[in-house]
């Protein structure tokens, strides 16, 4: 059960009753419901609150009819009852934006911002640029940044397989209050992903970003699980790695190539970055917003990364991006 103290949270009608307790029912809103938005939503839903799917027409249906199938061996296999729509229609007490970088634009017109009202806006996306974009589009102290760790996949519309033994989520938001940061991470720990809420919002973006962005350029540029390519191309990932440290640094994040390094060594060598499956899939890569965020951020900082450069130039001139991962 979620603790019953009190905490500030934006009621569904979007009026602001911040008398709302922290063991209340939710209505939050699924931007997304594929492998992340799904589990997330199928948790959510199981827990006892209410859950509103946003996606096409197709998914939409399906998952009104069928509901949201989850296959997991840390919280187990069910089927949890969702609502669902094409665009949001009502407020709602928290929005979790999680569709790719290269579908945002797009998917963000379900989410008009007079519909999101006082709601909280959390968005599982990768990269450190999407909280600018979207504070420039709504309520920037209701932009609450998060970070997910877990392998879960959308087998078909509804249908979720949650195959890591984890699921963790750092909840962050420098601008957003902190009472509503820590009553969102009640609501998902009880809900079952163990979830945190950090202080520093550009840590914590970075923090992913550091790992994420060698893990994700060298295994799609060779087409290798992450076991061959620390293996076979070992001096470039050190030097990737390097790289990204010092642009993270640079910007205010955390530097431990050392870490980075132990890391990616303890990971199962079948392991394949997101943009990997991507790539294998046919599918728009999220290149711009994690080896192009890379690239400007090191520039704006005069650190010299010749490697992550090649290897951007390299997956670019691949012409496998697709018009929306360009």
């Amino acid at each position: 059960m979620i603790p019953s103290e009190a905490a500030t949270m934006t009621g569904p009608t979007g009026e602001g009753n911040d008398n709302i307790m922290a063991n209340d029912e939710l209505t939050v809103a699924v931007l997304g419901p594929g492998g992340i938005g799904g589990l997330l939503a199928g948790l959510l839903a199981r827990a006892g609150h209410r859950v509103i799917c946003l996606a096409g027409d197709a998914t939409t249906e399906t998952l009104r009819t069928d509901g949201i199938r989850v296959r997991s061996g840390l919280f187990g296999d069910f089927t949890a009852r969702v609502e669902a729509d094409t665009v949001l229609r009502e407020p709602v007490d928290v929005c979790l934006v999680a569709v790719k970088h290269t579908t945002l634009d797009a998917a963000l017109e379900r989410v008009p911002p007079a519909a999101l009202g006082h709601a909280l806006l959390v968005p599982f996306l990768n990269g450190v640029e999407h909280p600018a974009t979207l504070r420039a589009r709504y309520r920037p102290d209701l932009v609450a940044p998060a970070v997910i760790r877990a392998e879960s996949t959308r087998l078909a519309p509804g249908v979720i397989e949650h195959g890591s033994p984890f699921a963790e989520i750092d909840l962050t938001g420098d601008p957003v209050p902190r009472e509503r940061l820590d009553t969102l991470a009640r609501t998902l720990n009880a809900a079952g992903p163990t979830t945190r809420v950090l202080d520093d919002e550009t840590a914590t973006l970075w923090a992913k970003m550091s790992f994420l962005a060698p893990f994700a350029l060298l295994t799609t540029r060779y087409a290798l699980p992450l076991g061959e390519a620390r293996t076979r191309h070992r001096a470039e990932l050190t030097a990737l790695v390097e790289e990204t440290a010092a642009v993270s640094r640079a910007c205010g994040g955390p530097s431990d190539p050392a870490q980075a390094m132990a890391r990616y060594d303890a990971f199962p060598p079948g392991t394949k970055s997101s943009m990997q499956r991507d790539a294998e899939a046919g599918r728009p890569l999220e290149l711009n917003a994690i080896g192009g965020a890379l690239l400007r951020a090191a520039e704006r900082h005069g650190v010299s990364v010749p490697v992550a450069a090649r290897l951007v130039r390299e997956l670019r001139e691949s012409g496998a991006l697709g018009e929306a991962g360009r």
